[in-house]
């Protein structure tokens, strides 16, 4: 349903090495760079098999944080996730761990990354 998705960031160079790291567990990365001309900000699609659908722009940061949720392949993508953005300067909002009031497999990880936006790696399925 969803093609993709962007967020504003208020430093891009920091959030963009943070990306890169945070998502590598799960098999996304830096798929293209794009800036129109000098006057636009300047923007890094992240994705999997050649397709960005997680962007990050130098627009500057928001005052509220957005959430955003990351399929993982297994539980423990959720953990390397956890590790590399943690390592990468994102601070822990949720250890890695079931989350059965969402459904018994729910198996999820949070972070703040360095503007604050809570990112998640979540897999459904049970081991």
């Amino acid at each position: 349903m969803i093609d993709h998705v962007g967020i504003p960031v208020s430093d891009y160079a920091r959030a963009k090495l943070f990306y890169q790291a945070a998502l590598a567990p799960l098999g996304y990365s830096l798929i293209m760079e794009v800036q129109q001309d000098e006057n636009d900000a300047p923007a890094a699609g992240f994705g999997a098999d050649g397709k960005p659908d997680f962007w990050i722009g130098a627009e500057g940061g928001l005052n509220k944080a957005v959430h955003v949720a990351f399929v993982a392949k297994d539980r423990a993508a959720v953990d390397a996730f956890h590790r590399a953005a943690l390592k990468s300067g994102g601070k822990d909002n949720g250890a890695p761990g079931l989350r059965p009031h969402y459904h018994p497999n729910y198996y999820a990880a949070f972070v703040l990354d360095p503007d604050g936006h809570n990112i998640e790696a979540v897999c459904h399925r049970p081991e």
